[in-house]
């Protein structure tokens, strides 16, 4: 059978013979009745886990709101005036509303950069504010031993809401829900404390229960105290096309199993050989961003395995401290005991990337120099074909072969992921 890869502008095929070929993954096709601020309208009115919103918040009371910064594509614009109404019909006065840029360990943002993200009316209507991690508020210790240092104004706000988008994250199951506590308006050291966890098996893309990154963020925010989240699910457009309104945990999986049923894809078994592709330009423009594509195929992938990665990275590794680290490591393997050490923005990446190596080869069908990717502990390849062929040499004529021609939006799913 013949199959199309995306790589940059341009596309590769390869030919799999047909009884080994386990499957092609691509994102299931969902009707959805609303979209876009109606959702989030729909979400609002019927909550789940808590009151409506205007029946929570009382006049006279402090309220902090807490969405993502520019690096994420919540579209903050898009729900903040349903949000904004719930807020006044409740008695909620302009000057008592906050909305804060969880920045998490990422730079500040221009105003106009805030302006965009937070939309017209609530730029016109309330405070907007990035995290201040200079003036944060002691909550206590996770049992896990994470510092809990919020940002004053949410700490000492009389009501905490949250925003978010909900997708899969590589180590902290998925997105959103509590995530906006912590790291969004926590401490770098409570980030790095939380984040280090990340080299657990059980630290993985779809994973809730056990999963110790996910249970020390709720067990932080519950300590700080969430009164009601909204987050959305985007579609490849980034689009809206679920909201999910109301308890921090009720609410956060309710739209979590909704992505599932656009995302995630069950497996029978792991493949020999998994080909994936991050699905093209713009996604592919360098390997800080081709890695989504990666940590999702390594669910798939059975011990020993080859990964076929195809992605141009016409635009180099992409990210300063992410090359830093893997180009000086001396050894894959150091990179996941330098993480556990000193959790560091663009370094986790290149620690994911060496967890992958430890359990199997990665072939790089990209742009990058050969010598370059030879540095980063992979094998250089110019094509698809190129790369199967290597692979199947080392596994076998009748290795199993999974495809994931876009790889960075679905995630294979065998039942037993940490495997």
């Amino acid at each position: 059978m013949e199959l199309t890869f995306k790589i940059g502008e341009r596309t590769q095929t390869v030919d799999v013979p047909e009884k080994d070929l386990l499957g092609v993954l691509e994102p299931n096709e969902i009707q959805t009745e609303l979209t876009g601020e109606a959702a989030v309208r729909q979400a609002l009115a019927e909550p789940i886990g808590t009151p409506r919103l205007r029946d929570i918040i009382h006049p006279g009371e402090k309220i902090a709101i807490v969405t993502s910064d520019i690096t994420r594509p919540m579209p903050t614009w898009t729900v903040m005036p349903a949000l904004l109404d719930e807020l006044y019909d409740a008695g909620a006065a302009p000057e008592d509303i906050t909305l804060v840029f969880a920045l998490g360990s990422h730079r500040g943002q221009t105003e106009a950069e805030k302006a965009h993200l937070a939309g017209a009316r609530a730029w016109r209507e309330i405070a907007c504010v990035d995290l201040n991690v200079e003036d944060c508020v002691h909550i206590g210790t996770t049992s896990r031993g994470t510092p809990v240092d919020i940002d004053r104004r949410v700490a000492e706000a009389n009501r905490r809401i949250c925003l978010g988008n909900i997708e899969y994250h590589y180590f902290a199951g998925y997105s959103g829900g509590a995530k906006a506590i912590m790291p969004g308006v926590s401490t770098r050291m409570a980030i790095q404390a939380n984040h280090s966890r990340m080299v657990e098996s059980a630290a993985c893309a779809g994973r809730l229960e056990g999963n110790p990154v996910r249970e020390d963020i709720e067990e932080a925010a519950a300590m700080v105290g969430v009164d009601f989240i909204l987050n959305v699910v985007l579609d490849a457009h980034k689009e809206i096309i679920r909201a999910v309104a109301g308890d921090v945990t009720a609410a956060h999986r309710a739209g979590c199993a909704f992505l599932d049923t656009l995302y995630r894809k069950e497996l029978p078994r792991r493949a020999d050989i998994v080909l994936v592709s991050q699905g093209g330009a713009p996604k592919d423009l360098n390997l800080y961003q081709t890695q989504k594509a990666l940590d999702n195929a390594k669910h798939a992938v059975k011990p020993g395995g080859v990964i076929v990665l195809v992605g141009s990275c016409k635009e180099g590794l992409g990210e300063k401290t992410f090359e830093e680290w893997i180009t000086s490591a001396p050894t894959a393997h150091s990179l996941i005991d330098r993480i556990q050490r000193e959790f560091r923005l663009g370094g986790h990446k290149a620690a994911a990337i060496a967890m992958v190596l430890e359990n199997a080869d990665i072939y790089l069908v990209s742009d990058l120099p050969d010598e370059l990717v030879r540095k980063l502990f992979m094998m250089p390849y110019h094509t698809v074909e190129e790369a199967y062929a290597a692979a199947s040499a080392k596994c076998g004529p009748d290795a199993a072969v999974l495809a994931m021609p876009y790889g960075g939006s679905t995630l294979p799913w065998t039942g037993d992921l940490e495997a």
